[in-house]
């Protein structure tokens, strides 16, 4: 069974994520695991802790097996294992570590932590998280509310990689019932990229009915990519937004280097990050 990675830091915004990781499980049919990474071995009260801030706790351990008490009801998965991991030293490198060496299928984290509690994902921390990570990451952010998907918005540029999405798009879809936005985005009039563009549309089309999946088509010009995909995936209403953590040279800077940084800073909207390789 694949398992879901759920980072916490005790803050309100890392909540958020356990309880979406949650529901993703529930659909997904994942085990589902949090981790906590401390810098050193010394316990720190980590005081944004809302759910349990009447309980007298002392170690991260029994935080987690209060989370663990407060939220199994809500975790459905038949043979479904909800546990936690701690673990010392460098946030987004144990993080990246624990994921690999659990086999996750997903990381899934509040983009923002507790402010002067161990700044767990302040900065610069979640970008290195989704950059470093060899498995998908959703990166949700502090404004995120909903906690389910019907709305998936997967924007498709000129680059080979933008493709690799697709498969994982329809899996999510099929499971969360979601409807997918096939959104071709270029920043050129050059008719030779677009018509590619809508080539590498017309394959994810071919794809996602195959498989039964509810979607629209819509290609779009702008001066950056990034901001018509969030312009467009704002009114659509999307509960979520699938990238490519890095695009090849050839690419119309769609979502690479700083873009990808751009996205996750800028979208209230959730983003999953599918590495290249």
């Amino acid at each position: 069974m694949k398992r879901i990675l759920v980072p916490v830091d005790f803050s309100g915004d890392s909540l958020k994520a356990l309880r979406f990781g949650i529901y993703l499980s529930n659909k997904l049919d994942c085990h589902l695991r949090m981790v906590h990474v401390q810098k050193s071995e010394k316990f720190e009260i980590p005081f944004h802790f809302e759910e349990l801030k009447n309980e007298i706790i002392h170690t991260v351990q029994e935080y987690f097996e209060k989370l663990i008490k407060l939220h199994s009801a809500d975790y459905c998965v038949r043979n479904g294992v909800f546990d936690f991991k701690i673990r010392t030293g460098s946030v987004y490198r144990e993080i990246v570590n624990q994921a690999k060496y659990g086999d996750a299928y997903m990381i899934l984290m509040g983009a923002y932590g507790a402010s002067g509690f161990e700044e767990f994902f302040i900065g610069s921390n979640a970008v290195k998280v989704v950059t470093n990570s060899t498995c998908p990451v959703i990166t949700v952010q502090k404004e995120f509310t909903k906690g389910q998907l019907k709305t998936i918005v997967m924007p498709i540029d000129a680059s080979t990689d933008t493709r690799k999405k697709i498969p994982f798009v329809k899996e999510i879809a099929s499971r969360c019932n979601a409807k997918v936005h096939i959104l071709g985005v270029h920043e050129t009039s050059d008719t030779n990229v677009i018509g590619k563009i809508e080539h590498y549309m017309k394959q994810g089309e071919d794809y996602l009915k195959d498989a039964n999946i509810d979607y629209v088509k819509s290609l779009r010009k702008g001066d950056n990519n990034t901001y018509s995909t969030l312009d467009y995936a704002r009114e659509v209403n999307a509960d979520l937004i699938v990238i490519m953590t890095e695009q090849a040279e050839s690419s119309i800077n769609m979502f690479f280097g700083s873009y990808a940084q751009q996205m996750i800073n800028r979208s209230e909207i959730p983003i999953l990050s599918i590495p290249n390789d």
